[in-house]
């Protein structure tokens, strides 16, 4: 028989991470509107999108996401939907941060007004500006501490600065982040 009829897609793909709701904790109030799911809390108010392809389901106290129909899209955003409202939570509950650390002689960070000012030995310093809803601290010159309720935000920024000067496999010097391992090289021997 043909495979189709062995494994229906019902019983063989169910998303592990979208059938779970997401809870909505005390503090935070949420509210759907068509595809928008709109979420305010002590951190903030953020507001998504969803794409066609899930149905958004709000009780008191959860939101479930389900696929609309049993195409391959719908059940591949299925779990993702399920994922950005989850960190839509958790952004304006406890907010993203992202840290950074720089390597290198002479090379260092410091936050001057709205703009944060890197030094990464090119001729002149790097002056990146900080977009809104990001903050930007460095408790040392060589740490660089991205905040915010954005997670996408957080890392996109977090990927901007670090896409300054990578961190290079013989020294391990430049921009990398706090968990990032750098894969190192021998150099050349005589």
């Amino acid at each position: 028989p043909p495979r189709s009829t062995l494994f229906p897609y019902t019983t063989l793909f169910r998303s592990r991470v979208g059938k779970r709701a997401v809870a909505i904790p005390s503090g935070v109030t949420a509210s759907v509107d068509g595809q928008t799911i709109k979420m305010k809390g002590p951190k903030g108010n953020l507001e998504l999108v969803l794409p066609n392809e899930v149905v958004i389901k709000m009780d008191k106290s959860s939101i479930k996401v389900d696929p609309r129909d049993e195409t391959k899209r719908a059940r591949s955003m299925w779990g993702t939907s399920r994922s950005l409202v989850s960190n839509l939570v958790t952004g304006v509950t406890k907010g993203f941060e992202r840290k950074l650390e720089i390597t290198g002689v002479g090379y260092r960070a410091a936050v001057q007004g709205k703009n944060l000012q890197i030094a990464l030995g090119f001729s002149h310093d790097v002056v990146y500006a900080i977009p809104n809803g990001i903050t930007i601290a460095t408790p040392k010159p060589t740490e660089v501490v991205i905040t915010g309720t954005d997670c996408q935000k957080v890392g996109q920024v977090a990927a901007e600065i670090r896409g300054y000067r990578p961190p290079e496999p013989y020294k391990g010097k430049g921009v990398r982040y706090s968990d990032e391992r750098i894969f190192r090289k021998e150099g050349k021997k005589k």
